[in-house]
């Protein structure tokens, strides 16, 4: 049974992570008008909201500077423009995808730059990788994190084996990644509890980034806060790849830290998302996700078929269960 403190009350632990540019910046190949990059940051100061995650710092060799906007790359610069010094509660955050990253040029010591978290995203067969790009950001002084990618993939084994490698670490965080969208709040507790008995023997945290498939990513989200997961990311209106992430609105509305306040989120949602939407930006759940989810498969098909404006889902349906 779940203590019900945990839920009904606040823990000062949790932190709630913004998303929206990083994730939703997949949607639309991260261009985003500067007006709304700076509302977003004024909403999340007035929400309450811990960290803001800018988008990528993704490879100019391996990525078209030209095809994409600029929150692909998160350039210190840029990143200064909106926040300038930054003097406020609200830290700045950005994405290294191992693989796809120049960590060592391209991240800079901490001193010198307005981020202050680095997020190290990995597949469990790149963790030796995801440990470099750990140690090279805290050597230069950020607070990092690991994301876990396409978890509901991973074999018990194989995933105890990279929680105790990434313990050893100086990551802070150990992150729960259901990009699939395909857990359940059962399964959530289940991987929740084997996070955080790694996380309590190294002294690490652990957050949880969810997708919506199934529609349920604010209920995994709020599941693992009862299971004494800490880091929760949202995004505004639910924006992120393909069927999108745990809704802030929702989250914020959901936490009982009096210093969180869902009123500013519902002022941008209607300022902006709504704006993205009737603009013709797509994301959110549809039946070519909750298919996806079901079979446990990358939303690759699902985002195609959503690109392509199908609307034959039965016939969608046949081809993910001939290749599942």
């Amino acid at each position: 049974m779940k203590d019900l403190s945990n839920l009904i009350n606040y823990r000062s632990d949790v932190k709630v992570v913004d998303a929206t540019l990083r994730d939703g910046g997949l949607v639309n190949d991260f261009y985003f008008s500067d007006d709304f990059v700076k509302d977003l940051y004024q909403a999340n100061i007035k929400a309450g909201v811990d960290y803001m995650e800018f988008g990528y710092k993704a490879s100019k060799d391996m990525f078209d500077v030209n095809k994409f906007g600029k929150w692909k790359f998160c350039n210190d610069d840029d990143i200064r423009a909106i926040v300038g010094e930054n003097n406020t509660d609200l830290k700045v955050a950005v994405m290294a995808d191992v693989g796809r990253c120049d960590y060592k040029t391209d991240i800079i010591d901490k001193s010198e730059s307005p981020i202050d978290l680095i997020r190290v995203a990995t597949y469990l067969n790149t963790i030796p990788a995801a440990v470099d790009i750990i140690e090279d950001a805290a050597k230069k002084g950020y607070e990092v994190t690991c994301n876990i990618m396409a978890i509901s993939n991973a074999q018990e084994s194989n995933l105890d084996v990279a929680l105790d490698i990434l313990g050893q670490t100086p990551v802070d965080v150990f992150y729960i990644v259901d990009s699939y969208g395909a857990l359940y709040p059962e399964q959530i507790a289940r991987i929740a509890e084997t996070y955080t008995n790694f996380a309590a023997k190294y002294n690490k945290k652990v957050g949880i980034h969810a997708h919506n498939n199934q529609q349920l990513a604010f209920a995994n989200t709020i599941e693992a806060v009862g299971d004494g997961v800490d880091w929760l990311d949202g995004t505004y209106a639910a924006m992120g790849r393909g069927a999108g992430n745990c809704a802030m609105e929702l989250l914020l509305g959901f936490l009982r830290n009096p210093k969180f306040n869902v009123y500013p989120v519902i002022q941008f949602i209607e300022k902006h998302m709504n704006k993205l939407k009737e603009d013709g930006v797509v994301w959110g759940y549809d039946l070519q996700y909750l298919m996806t989810g079901l079979l446990n498969q990358h939303p690759r098909t699902a985002i195609q078929f959503t690109n392509e404006k199908r609307k034959d889902y039965a016939q969608f349906y046949q081809e993910v269960v001939a290749h599942d």
